[in-house]
């Protein structure tokens, strides 16, 4: 670390690095999410299923974010809990539409949240109730109701109803995340 480093720490002027996982089921709208809260002259004019895991870097006003954008195909779930140690946050998105697949977004927030990795861990969850904009979707706080989020009390946790194309919702659900982080010790 050189002295520019040490002096910028000291004075308050770093920004704090962050890790976040951004999980859900597939086709929740996850990477449209992650693209849209980079800068605009960084995002992706198409977005493609993600495969395996993409990393996404960008920043906000105190933070640095490095984003695991995790695929939520059910072959690649299993790939999830290696990142749980490294985390400092994770966002949660819900196709609040998709009322079939709410019982496996419980079944795998349940298994999330009960990991030894998690559990322990008292770290901000975001959940984005996504895809607001479609005529079947349920409210952010009927999501809610059916995941439960009631139950969980040991971790601060917050839902936004979003719409990822359009970004509505997001920024609402980020100033919360960059709340909470920015008072964690890590």
């Amino acid at each position: 670390m050189g002295l520019l480093d040490k002096l910028t720490g000291w004075l308050g002027l770093k920004k704090k690095e962050v890790n976040v996982l951004c999980l859900g089921l597939d086709n929740s709208g996850k990477t449209t999410i992650i693209n849209q809260l980079k800068p605009p002259n960084t995002q992706a004019q198409e977005i493609v299923p993600t495969i395996g895991f993409n990393i996404e870097k960008f920043k906000s006003s105190s933070l640095s974010f490095t984003v695991f954008d995790m695929s939520g195909q059910s072959r690649y779930r299993n790939l999830w809990e290696h990142y749980y140690k490294e985390s400092h946050a994770i966002i949660f998105v819900i196709d609040s539409s998709d009322k079939l697949r709410m019982v496996v977004a419980k079944e795998e927030l349940d298994t999330l949240l009960n990991h030894e990795d998690i559990h322990s861990k008292r770290i901000p969850v975001l959940f984005f109730a996504n895809k607001m904009d479609l005529q079947d979707a349920m409210s952010s706080v009927k999501v809610s109701q059916m995941l439960c989020l009631e139950n969980i009390k040991d971790k601060p946790w917050h839902i936004c109803a979003s719409n990822a194309i359009k970004g509505e919702g997001l920024q609402e659900g980020l100033d919360w995340l960059q709340d909470h982080l920015k008072t964690m010790n890590m």
